[in-house]
Parts: C-alpha cells; sequence; structure tokens
C-alpha cells in the first residue's frame, strides 16, 4: 500500500530542485531581455544584429537540444558545469531570447509622439525611457510575460535529460517502484498550485499598473 505522506514528501524533494532553477532563470533572463530589448530599440547597429543574431539562435532550437549542448557538447571543448549550472544558464539563455524579443514589443507598441512630447519637456532619452516609455510598456508585457514563467515551471521537467531530480522525475521514480500512478497526481497538483502562485502574482502586476492604461 502506498504511503501518501512518504510520497508526497520524496516529491516535494524534487520540487525544491524545480524552484531553485525556476529562480535562478528568473533573476538572470529578465535583465537579460531588458538589456537585449533596449539594444534592439536603439541606434547601436552592431550590438543590434547582435542581439538578433541571438534571438534568432535561442528561439530557433529546442531547448532540450540546447542543454545537451551546454552539458554535453561543451566539455567535448574542455568547458565544463555542474548540472544544476548548465541548466540554470541554458534556461536563463533560452528564455532571455523569448522576454527579448516580447519586451521589445511592449516598447515599440508605445506611440512615437509620447518620445517628442518628452523631448520638448526637455527629457533626455535615459528620463524618457525609465519615466514614460517602460512603466506603459510594462504594464502591455504583462500578458506574455506570465505566459513564459509559466512554460518555465514546466520547462523544467527537462533537466531530467541530464540526470537532475526535479519533481517530475521524483514523481515517475515512485511510479515506476511502487506501480501507481498516485504520484502522478500529486506532482500536478504540486505544478498547478506554483503556476496558481504566479498567476496571482502577475496579476496583483497587472493591478498596480492598469494607472498607466
Amino acid at each position: 500500500m502506498v504511503n501518501f505522506l512518504d510520497v508526497t514528501t520524496y516529491i516535494l524533494k524534487g520540487s525544491i530542485f524545480t524552484i531553485e532553477l525556476y529562480f535562478a532563470t528568473i533573476i538572470f533572463c529578465i535583465p537579460l531581455g531588458v538589456i537585449g530589448a533596449l539594444i534592439k530599440v536603439s541606434n547601436l547597429k552592431i550590438l543590434g544584429k547582435v542581439v538578433d543574431f541571438y534571438t534568432w539562435l535561442f528561439r530557433g532550437t529546442p531547448l532540450l537540444l540546447q542543454l545537451f549542448f551546454t552539458y554535453y557538447g561543451l566539455p567535448i571543448i574542455g568547458i565544463r558545469f555542474s548540472p544544476f549550472t548548465a541548466a540554470a544558464l541554458t534556461f536563463s539563455l533560452n528564455y532571455g531570447a523569448y522576454f527579448t524579443e516580447i519586451f521589445r514589443s511592449g516598447i515599440q507598441s508605445i506611440d512615437k509622439g509620447q518620445y517628442e512630447a518628452a523631448k520638448v519637456l526637455g527629457m533626455n532619452y535615459k528620463q524618457t525611457m525609465s519615466k514614460i516609455i517602460l512603466p506603459q510598456a510594462f504594464k502591455r508585457i504583462i500578458p506574455p510575460t506570465c505566459n513564459e514563467a509559466i512554460t518555465l515551471v514546466k520547462d523544467t521537467a527537462l533537466v531530467a535529460a541530464i540526470g537532475l531530480q526535479d519533481l517530475l522525475r521524483a514523481a515517475r521514480e515512485v511510479v515506476t517502484r511502487d506501480f501507481t500512478i498516485t504520484p502522478f497526481f500529486i506532482a500536478a497538483i504540486i505544478y498547478l498550485l506554483f503556476t496558481s502562485l504566479i498567476v496571482m502574482a502577475f496579476r496583483k502586476l497587472e493591478k498596480k499598473y492598469s494607472i498607466y492604461e
């Protein structure tokens, strides 16, 4: 007979890694996306081409392939990472590419007249972006950013491919060992709780920034 408490505890231990990878990715990919977006909307043409290539590469190839390349491919040329570092680096670069395009589209959706109005008021580029453009753009990018944040929760399951013990792998191990589907239901509930918290957080942000509508 399956001990529900023991199974849940074991799966929750796997979820600790999922949470660690999730926040490690968020911490790095969002600033990366902001920087990439600002470069793409600037007049820095050479850097813009570099960012274009970066987003094209990471959005156009599977995340799992990128993970394999970082963990299994780079050691061939002498570059080695621990499993967690390889996963965090790959996920950050991948999601940074998606956030770059999301943030760019948000910035470019703001009417050009507002740039001109800011210039008339004597604002420089930095003041215009920080006080006028970015707050409005941020409001518009909340829904797609929320979608990517939820997708990231599910994508963390890919790390099982390089031997890391995430939430889903822990559940699968119990299913194989005890021949019961209960762990999958437990894992599903944990994923749903996690994504529900993310949705709640983004709804609060959306409400907070609704003043810019």
